[in-house]
């Protein structure tokens, strides 16, 4: 059974959230270790804030660069089907033929660090002609107020996704809402379920 996808606790959670978000979207809710989740809290959450509290800046780039090569380390050894990408700068394109468009083709997902007033871990999780949906972990019902176009709130897709929006929006580089922002400052990770991700071998859709 998959869990329905989860909401922060706090400001400042949205990355542990987002991580564990990804897992819950990608695996049966039996197939999630334990041991997954904990290390993933641990790690996360590790940003001071000016006044030297711990956390309350989020989660940095470091954890989770961290987390993704510990992910896949500790897939190799437990035998999970679960395979992580880290993307930074340049990498994190979203072309017809980039790495993102591809991997949400696939079935897999894509941790995004956006713009919210403040950078903001959200999960993308589709890709609809020129639109992306995605979950963002913070609560919210009032409508997007944007100049760049609509940011549509979805409701009653509680596994799946939140919110939806077309891909210039998720590529702009200036400070919007859910932007990807300035290219030297953008990171991703992309993740897969190994037994489920669309392959040339599995499905002839994947070409079409």
């Amino acid at each position: 059974m998959k869990n329905p996808l989860q909401y922060q606790r706090t400001e400042y959670d949205c990355g542990p959230t987002t991580l564990l978000n990804a897992l819950s979207f990608l695996f049966e809710r039996e197939e999630i270790p334990p041991e997954l989740v904990q290390y993933v809290m641990v790690y996360c959450l590790d940003s001071y804030s000016s006044d030297g509290e711990r956390g309350k800046s989020g989660t940095s780039y470091m954890a989770m660069m961290f987390l993704s090569s510990w992910i896949n380390h500790f897939a190799s050894v437990k035998k999970l089907p679960i395979q992580i990408s880290y993307l930074s700068g340049s990498e994190v394109d979203t072309g017809p033929n980039s790495q993102i468009v591809g991997a949400l083709q696939q079935g897999g997902v894509v941790v995004a660090r956006v713009m919210y007033d403040v950078w903001h871990y959200v999960l993308l999780t589709g890709y609809e002609g020129n639109t992306v949906t995605l979950w963002d972990p913070y609560y919210r019902t009032e409508p997007f107020k944007t100049e760049e176009g609509c940011i549509e709130i979805i409701s009653g897709c509680p596994q799946e996704k939140n919110r939806r929006l077309t891909i210039e929006m998720l590529s702009c580089t200036d400070p919007a809402p859910f932007a990807l922002g300035p290219v030297d400052e953008r990171e991703a990770v992309i993740i897969f379920n190994k037994n489920t991700q669309k392959t040339p071998e599995r499905t002839i859709e994947y070409f079409i």
